[in-house]
């Protein structure tokens, strides 16, 4: 009879005081990451288009210079001409990586570029798009839930989730879309939604200059939202050059290739080629390679809780993966008598065993199971639980994936508050 693999421990003591910043060292590499070397684990960072001009090529910094030189015969050195209250004609960096947008959206070619610039200077003027941002346009029941912006992808880009499935409901859609004023009173409330994301940018070379953007297909109704999203990418894509560094297609049904062939003659080839497209099931899989799992919302299977980003940057989690086959059991030692944990665990895909129990140190003291032994579903929310330990003992945490030839990319956190006022905490 084969007999089954040995579960992999992972190791960790609470420390008699305020722990450092960093993650603690895992006890096996192979199986946690600090969240440093954690980012390592993924596909290579995206490689943006450079915005030092000492980089450009002779040609392109010709045709930057061609772009303003017309800018200023057109508006003059005492003409309105800013955006995102930069004056594209102050000389300094920021207004280069405007312009260097308008150019790149265009290939370079300098006249279409300064026409395109042109007429999304006079939209912003006629939409009032630099207060957009202020206005109450009485979509509250629409925030967090079909556009929104929440954390950063591991290379610092703001995100921005979109999801549409709820306009599934006919009255819901009739709300929204109901007759053209209410389409035009969604569009700006999406136009508000992308400039808050926007004003999160950097605009200098080097920095952060474009937010990447997540796109939910889940019960998506194809026919209902032709025409809002269509005007919705028309919108963008004609004033909004080069803002999105990727664009995440994740719950992906299969009518996409239907859906997709009738919005690709809308699309520019540059921006095609940012597309990452996940199929349904593999959601929490796919934006775990950019995205690192405490800033993904939970409904996609990260850890990030609606209102956590109010209360500061979320707290770091350690990651590691689970091989098909395994079980790996993540051990919290150090737990003094009347101490209280709590701990928050999310599995990619989940499909597996989990439990929890406490073990105490004591000879003759019996272990307590804290969780019992579940199965989890693929759709399952991060678990968040805590523990008050009458004596001392460990915590551990057991995850059973010796059903599946899957690996599993997941992660934990947790924070370790004793009995007096002294708190000690590992990410």
């Amino acid at each position: 009879m084969e007999k089954s693999p040995l579960p992999i421990p992972i190791t960790e003591k609470t420390p008699p005081q305020d722990p450092p910043e960093a993650s603690p060292k895992p006890y096996k590499k192979i199986f946690v990451t600090t969240p440093m070397k954690s980012a390592t684990l993924r596909l290579p960072s995206l490689k943006e288009d450079t915005y030092f001009i000492s980089h450009l090529k002779s040609s392109e910094k010709k045709a930057l210079q061609e772009l303003k030189d017309k800018l200023m015969a057109s508006y003059g050195p005492d003409g309105e001409c800013t955006m995102w209250g930069i004056p594209l004609l102050s000389g300094d960096e920021k207004a280069d990586v405007i312009l260097l947008k308008f150019l790149r959206a265009r290939d370079f070619r300098v006249s279409d570029s300064f026409n395109m610039l042109e007429k999304c200077l006079a939209w912003r003027k006629e939409f009032k798009a630099d207060t957009v941002t202020e206005e109450d346009l009485g979509f509250k029941e629409l925030e967090g839930v079909v556009a929104y912006m929440h954390g950063y992808d591991r290379d610092g880009h703001p995100v921005c989730y979109n999801a549409y499935g709820v306009f599934r409901d006919k009255d819901m859609y009739e709300r929204i879309f109901g007759d053209e004023e209410k389409l035009k009173k969604f569009l700006r409330w999406r136009v508000q939604v992308l400039e808050r994301g926007i004003n999160l940018l950097d605009f200098k070379p080097g920095g952060n200059n474009s937010i990447i953007q997540v796109t939910d297909l889940k019960d998506m109704p194809k026919r209902e939202l032709r025409v809002a999203s269509k005007q919705i990418l028309s919108l963008f894509q004609d004033n909004y050059p080069e803002m999105v560094a990727r664009k995440i297609f994740i719950n992906v049904p299969w009518y996409f290739s239907v859906l997709y062939s009738m919005f690709s003659p809308f699309l520019t080839r540059r921006t095609k080629s940012k597309f990452v497209i996940s199929r349904e099931g593999y959601a929490a899989e796919t934006l775990y390679k950019f995205i690192r799992l405490e800033d993904v919302p939970v409904q996609y299977g990260g850890l990030s809780q609606p209102n956590d980003l109010q209360n500061g940057p979320p707290k770091p989690a350690s990651e590691f993966t689970v091989k098909g086959g395994e079980t790996v059991n993540i051990q919290i030692e150090g737990l003094e008598a009347g101490a209280t944990i709590t701990w928050d665990l999310v599995i990619g895909g989940w499909d597996l065993e989990y439990s929890a129990e406490f073990v105490p140190i004591a000879e003759g003291s019996y272990t307590i199971a804290v969780e019992k032994p579940r199965k989890l579903s693929p759709s399952e929310e991060a678990i968040h639980n805590s523990f008050t330990a009458r004596e001392a003992g460990k915590m551990v945490l057991s995850v059973d994936n010796t059903t599946s030839r899957r690996k599993k990319v997941a992660a934990y956190r947790y924070i370790v508050r004793k009995s007096s006022p002294a708190v000690a905490s590992i990410p």
